[in-house]
């Protein structure tokens, strides 16, 4: 399974530079990640979940929960 991040950002209305710039991650870093080919060893790393959390000022555990819940995609 894989995670539909974009769809998730998109709806939360959130940009990969508005994530980069709250969290202090690296913009580069992020659109990277955020737009690589997703295995199923390589969904999602703390770093990109930590960023996304930081940006909606919310907890990783409630950002994670959103991202099971609704935004996973079967292969």
């Amino acid at each position: 399974m894989r995670i539909d991040i974009k769809s998730y950002l998109n709806e939360n209305h959130l940009t990969i530079y508005q994530v980069a710039k709250t969290s202090g991650y690296g913009y580069t870093t992020l659109h990277k990640s955020f737009n690589k080919q997703q295995s199923k060893a390589t969904s999602l790393n703390l770093r990109d979940l930590d960023a996304i959390a930081r940006a909606q000022h919310r907890q990783m555990w409630q950002v994670l929960r959103d991202l099971e819940e609704h935004y996973l995609l079967d292969d």
